[in-house]
C-alpha cells in the first residue's frame, strides 16, 4: 500500500520503493468529510483516480474528519491488507519524527510494516532528483507566507530557489506547501489538468482544478 496524496513526495517514495524490490498494489488517499477533494491538498477524487489510472493501480479514498482519521486509517489498512494481501505500507515522510512514529504505530497495528524510501535524505536533493527523473509537480496548496502567487506552479530548480530565498523548505516538508504531480516515469500519459479560481481558507490557500 502506498500512502498517496497524489504529490510529490509520495509518487517518490512509490518509485523509490518499487527500485528498492516492492511492488505497490493499491493506493490510499484520505479525503475530507465530504469525500470529494483530499485532505491538505484538497484534489478532487476524479484527478486521484486518474492518476491511479495512469499507473494502472487502484486508488482507494476515505472520507474522514480528522477526529477518526486515525482510527478509520487503521481498519482500512486491515481491509487492504485482506483484500490485497500487502505486508507492507509505503510513505513519503522525509525527516519528521513524530510523522514516523504514527505511521509505524497504524502499521504494527494493522499487521504491517511501514517503509520510509525517502527518510533522512536531504530535502532539497529529493526535490531536484524529482524533476530530474520526470515528475511533473505543481503547487495545488500553501500558507500565508507564500501566498496566492505561487499556486499552479510547477515546481522547477529556479523555483525552488524563490521559495528557498522567503524562508520556504525547498520540499515543503514543514507544510508550507503541498503539490499534485500531473506526469511521472510511471504514468502512460500525461495527465491534463485546468487550474482555476484561488481560495483562501484559514491561513491556507488552494487552487481549484478540475480534469480535461
Amino acid at each position: 500500500m502506498v500512502s498517496w496524496s497524489g504529490g510529490k513526495d509520495s509518487c517518490l517514495a512509490l518509485i523509490n520503493a518499487r527500485a528498492q524490490g516492492h511492488t505497490p498494489v493499491v493506493l490510499l488517499n484520505m479525503m475530507n468529510e465530504n469525500g470529494k477533494v483530499s485532505r491538505s491538498h484538497a484534489i478532487p477524487q476524479e484527478i486521484l483516480q486518474q492518476q491511479g489510472k495512469l499507473m494502472g493501480l487502484p486508488v482507494v479514498t476515505k472520507p474522514v474528519s480528522w477526529e477518526q482519521y486515525e482510527e478509520v486509517f487503521i481498519s482500512t489498512l486491515q481491509e487492504l491488507k485482506e483484500k490485497y494481501s500487502i505486508e507492507a505500507g509505503v510513505f513519503g515522510d522525509i525527516d519528521l519524527q513524530e510523522h514516523r512514529n504514527w505511521e509505524e504505530m497504524v502499521c504494527t497495528q494493522s499487521g504491517l510494516k511501514a517503509l520510509l524510501p525517502l527518510w533522512q535524505q536531504n530535502r532539497k536533493a529529493l526535490v531536484l532528483e524529482m524533476i530530474n527523473i520526470g515528475i511533473e509537480a505543481h503547487i495545488v496548496s500553501c500558507n500565508e507566507t507564500m501566498g496566492a502567487t505561487y499556486l499552479g506552479e510547477k515546481i522547477t530548480p529556479m523555483l525552488i530557489d524563490q521559495l528557498e530565498q522567503i524562508g520556504v523548505d525547498a520540499c515543503g516538508e514543514n507544510g508550507e506547501y503541498h503539490t499534485l504531480v500531473v506526469n511521472a516515469p510511471m504514468f502512460k500519459n500525461k495527465m491534463q489538468v485546468q487550474f482555476g479560481n484561488k481560495i483562501q481558507n484559514g491561513n491556507y490557500w488552494f487552487i481549484e482544478m478540475k480534469l480535461l
